[in-house]
């Protein structure tokens, strides 16, 4: 039984930082689409910075996401932590 929480606890933790670091990654995107709309270029076109700002949105949407799901399994792993410690 121990060792079953050991290894849901090991892959909760995985979880919780790979989803941080999709989540850092996508920001760092999505930061450098919206630095692309804001840089002055000489023939850019307003579709241009529509998309710019379209995958800007996207990004850093699809990164708030991520940063909930690390922060859900973050809480459920303090929660087995609590649970453990009250047992022993």
């Amino acid at each position: 039984m121990k060792n079953r929480k050991k290894q849901t606890a090991a892959m909760l933790r995985s979880k919780m930082v790979d989803f941080k670091q999709f989540a850092i990654t996508l920001l760092c995107v999505g930061s450098f689409f919206y630095i692309g709309t804001i840089l002055p270029t000489g023939d850019k076109a307003m579709i241009g910075t529509y998309v710019y700002m379209g995958a800007t949105i996207m990004f850093l949407g699809i990164s708030i996401v991520f940063f909930s799901l690390s922060k859900k399994y973050k809480k459920i792993l303090a929660e087995m932590d609590d649970q453990d410690t009250l047992q022993q």
